[in-house]
């Protein structure tokens, strides 16, 4: 399924949904962060996703990124919160999702690269790296926050 994402953008369709997410900022000990390259619309973005009935936000952002990466990571903190109603994802299934998303801050603690039906790709890059990725406003703040240290980002 496709996916648009609009911020601030006057020309956005109005949400029609709000679903709670989480994602993760993995750093590796030597720094690197773990991003997947996303099936969807083809950038670089941080693991995460919407939240299931019965497990919490720290647990929706672990089984995310096994899922999405095949790494097992530990939780070890809080990037921000991520809130914006003037961002909001377009599906092409008619859903409007706005914005509502906790980061958290991570460690890998087991497993391999692996991508999945959402991701294309999966790799570690020096925090430097980054910068030259192609990859969606909303993630690239989070990045910036933890890479900022901005821990506790409320946007």
């Amino acid at each position: 399924m496709g996916r648009r994402d609009y911020e601030d953008d006057p020309e956005a369709p109005a949400a029609n949904s709000l679903v709670p997410a989480a994602s993760a900022v993995v750093v590796d000990g030597a720094g690197r962060v773990l991003l997947q390259r996303r099936a969807d619309n083809g950038m670089w973005a941080l693991p995460g996703g919407a939240m299931n009935i019965g497990e919490s936000l720290p647990d929706c952002a672990v089984r995310e990124t096994r899922e999405e990466t095949g790494y097992e990571v530990e939780v070890t903190g809080i990037v921000g919160t991520y809130s914006n109603p003037g961002h909001v994802f377009a599906y092409d299934d008619g859903e409007v999702r706005q914005e509502f998303s906790v980061c958290f801050l991570a460690r890998p603690v087991s497993g391999r690269p692996a991508v999945s039906d959402e991701s294309t790709d999966v790799r570690r890059f020096e925090p430097s790296e980054v910068d030259g990725l192609p990859m969606v406003a909303s993630i690239r703040k989070r990045v910036d926050d933890w890479r900022n240290g901005r821990m506790t980002a409320f946007r």
